[in-house]
């Protein structure tokens, strides 16, 4: 068996918004009282609901009740129930509320992002890493075909001597020393005290 509830609390009868409402919008302010008194609750709920911030939702329930209050005269009850016309009210109050936060936020982001000036010393390492990758390539293009393939493979593949070796089909020996005369050529090349 279910319970019946009573918004209006026990024994007593449930106002009819209907009739509130119009006299609301006369501006009678018991009447007013009447229809806060039914429709406050369910308002902060749906707000809470949405908002999930008490205080936010707090807030925005008392700006629904205000144009409860101002937009009295704009109800038309053949298109629906008090209650309904304020829930929406409601609903429309805190999905704005959480679309403004948003924004806000979104737009602090892009400011954030936009004013982000990089720090001197990351500028500068930008610069010298490129400048010193460009250096490199430089010096690779003025060894010989065998010196850039092992260090190459050597260095930027990681393989190790034997495998560089076998790869290229050249005895370790060979490789050992091209390998070695190619980076003295590239430590003169790139200006490197020995």
């Amino acid at each position: 068996m279910s319970a019946v509830v009573h918004l209006a609390g026990p024994g007593r009868p449930r106002p009819d918004l209907k009739e509130l409402l119009g006299r609301v919008a006369k501006g009678d302010r018991d009447a007013f009282s009447g229809v806060y008194d039914v429709v406050a609750g369910p308002v902060l709920g749906l707000v809470r609901r949405v908002l999930r911030d008490p205080a936010q939702s707090e807030e925005v329930a008392q700006e629904v009740l205000l144009e409860v209050w101002r937009k009295a005269a704009q109800y038309q009850p053949e298109r629906g129930e008090v209650m309904a016309w304020a829930l929406t009210i409601a609903h429309r109050r805190a999905v704005d509320r959480v679309r403004a936060a948003q924004a806000a936020s979104d737009r602090e982001k892009r400011i954030a992002a936009a004013s982000h000036t990089p720090a001197f010393d990351e500028v500068c390492e930008q610069v010298e890493g490129r400048l010193e990758r460009e250096q490199v390539r430089r010096c690779l293009k003025g060894l010989t075909e065998l010196q850039r393939e092992s260090l190459t493979m050597a260095y930027f593949r990681g393989l190790t001597y034997p495998q560089v070796a076998e790869l290229l089909g050249v005895p370790l020996g060979t490789i050992k020393t091209r390998m070695r005369d190619g980076l003295i050529r590239m430590r003169d090349c790139l200006g490197v005290g020995a």
